[in-house]
């Protein structure tokens, strides 16, 4: 069974994200904000990553930089889920390496999809 990493500081989201993919059968961690993600990445190697941009301590965006730039994480998928919708916010997202980048609100499908898609590989 796969384990995704939602890394949301907003609660609400947080379990909103959780329990659609819980529900899809996938195996969930969470983490708070940015360095906690890497503290929690370092521990277990999720198989992917489900991240928000804004957050207090590190930013989403610096969070898929040092992921995708250490040999030992950078194969593990991010995507970046975000209120952030400006074709900029998007283009900055993938050239931090993200794999995928949903804007919030999003159909939930779009984002079960999009991980499963990415999972599949």
């Amino acid at each position: 069974m796969s384990t995704v990493l939602v890394v949301e500081d907003s609660i609400t989201q947080r379990e909103m994200i959780t329990d659609l993919l819980k529900g899809s059968g996938l195996v969930v961690a969470i983490a708070t904000d940015g360095m906690e993600a890497l503290e929690q990445i370092k521990t277990f190697r999720p198989d992917i990553v489900v991240l928000d941009i804004v957050m207090p301590r590190m930013n989403g965006y610096e969070v898929c930089r040092r992921l995708k730039t250490d040999p030992k994480t950078q194969g593990v998928p991010v995507v970046m889920c975000s209120s952030k919708g400006e074709e900029f916010d998007r283009y900055w997202g993938m050239k931090q390496g993200a794999d995928a980048y949903i804007v919030k609100p999003f159909q939930p499908k779009e984002l079960v999809g999009t991980v499963k898609q990415l999972l599949r590989g």
